[in-house]
């Protein structure tokens, strides 16, 4: 059995004693809370949603590998973003499966809206998680209406007191069932004044007749460019009677460092080599080891990434050299009309390649080449600022598909072209 005192985020006495490390494979996100702004990252900043470079399954579990080597006192590994666990289930899931394989001595942790969690309990505890949080902000629909600006769920976008009600039912019905397979849970609830901040103890009274077993009270990070930018902070005060209160039903976390979905060592005191050992990883091939030296682009003029993969005739090759990136070739793309073959040619094609940079792609195509080891790029803009998100680990901030593309609308990624 594992030892789940070592948790430092649930035992304040291990905080000291064991560290943990967050495995940034999550970028996606289900619901848009009118706090949260995933967009800036700064390695000075600490808050969730932050992280410094994006990894795939393969580079994660190198990375960890490598870190465990550097930081001996690592007893807990986390998913926490820098979007939601379950908004990537694949990635997830198979990040999951690979370390309670590699790594079975380590603790599995989640932090999660529990949006989508419901379906992935039987596995999650099949494949030692230990540790769930969710992150809960109101019991009444009315007041998460305005902390949620979007949920989405069953290809719908829900909003207003309508996305509340979705995004609580799923989160309560999750706690029990996290509990009959033996998972700790922790309630993640961020105090935001003038808002939900009258709720805090109903959320403590209720989620604890559900079993849940420990509850984080989180000030509210004011990030610039959300709804609620301008609102003031508790103080500490106000804080510890929060605490006080909610300590009557449910034991209160008073330790909380407001992780990052990168952070690695102890609590508060992170290991200062994150940062370059994750670009370091991020610059790898989707499975470290692989000979996959260089990085196709789909593009007219050869500057900018501007054509979506479908329309593409050739494609252009590039590599990283000591002097920047260079120009190799350009590659013949396999012809159109022959379904999802075209796009088993085309990984055949891009075989050395650990990426493609294209302004758009089905979901077809995607999955066809990320199953064969190739990333996928969907953005617009300079070659080299894609370039340097494979080969610095660079977060790039503009990846989006070019907006004269529907995929998934017109183009199902069927390999006739684009519509």
């Amino acid at each position: 059995m594992k030892d789940i005192s070592k948790h430092p985020c649930f035992d304040k006495e291990s905080k000291e004693v064991y560290g943990r490390v967050h495995l940034p494979v999550a970028p996606k996100c289900n619901v848009q809370c009118n706090y949260c702004d995933r967009k800036f990252d700064c390695v000075n900043e600490s808050r969730p949603g932050v992280s410094s470079s994006l990894l795939s399954p393969g580079q994660a579990v190198a990375y960890l590998g490598d870190l465990r080597k550097k930081l001996t006192n690592i007893a807990v590994i986390g998913i926490a973003g820098p979007g939601d666990p379950f908004a990537n289930p694949e990635e997830t899931m198979e990040v999951i499966r690979r370390i309670h394989k590699e790594h079975p001595d380590m603790l599995l942790c989640l932090s999660t809206n529990g949006l989508e969690l419901k379906q992935y309990i039987d596995e999650i505890a099949e494949n030692g998680v230990s540790h769930v949080t969710i992150t809960m902000n109101s019991l009444r629909p009315e007041i998460l209406a305005k902390i949620y600006k979007w949920v989405r769920a069953d290809k719908k976008v829900f909003r207003g007191e309508a996305a509340g009600s979705l995004i609580l039912n799923r989160q309560l019905a999750c706690i029990p069932l996290l509990k009959a397979k033996g998972i700790i849970v922790k309630i993640n609830t961020i105090i935001i004044p003038g808002i939900n901040d009258g709720c805090i103890e109903s959320i403590a009274r209720e989620t604890a007749k559900l079993g849940a077993d420990i509850m984080n009270c989180i000030p509210i990070y004011p990030n610039k460019g959300t709804d609620f930018e301008s609102i003031i902070p508790p103080t500490h005060n106000q804080m510890q009677e929060i605490r006080n209160k909610t300590a009557k039903y449910i034991k209160p976390m008073t330790h909380c460092a407001r992780c990052r979905a990168d952070a690695a060592g102890l609590l508060g005191k992170d290991y200062k080599g994150t940062v370059d050992l994750l670009r370091e990883y991020a610059g790898t091939p989707l499975e470290p080891g692989e000979e996959r030296p260089y990085v196709a682009a789909t593009t007219h003029e050869g500057m900018l990434v501007n054509q979506h993969l479908g329309e593409a005739t050739e494609i252009y090759i590039y590599r990283e050299s000591p002097n920047g990136y260079r120009f190799i070739e350009k590659r013949l793309t396999p012809a159109p009309g022959s379904g999802n073959s075209r796009w088993i040619e085309m990984s055949r094609v891009l075989s050395d390649c650990r990426a493609i940079l294209t302004g758009g792609a089905g979901p077809n195509p995607v999955q066809i080449l990320q199953s064969s080891g190739i990333r996928v790029i969907q953005m617009t803009g300079l070659i080299d600022s894609g370039l340097d998100t494979i080969y610095k680990g660079v977060v790039l901030r503009t990846i989006k598909k070019a907006d004269a593309f529907k995929c998934g609308q017109s183009c199902a990624g069927n390999a006739q072209g684009c519509a």
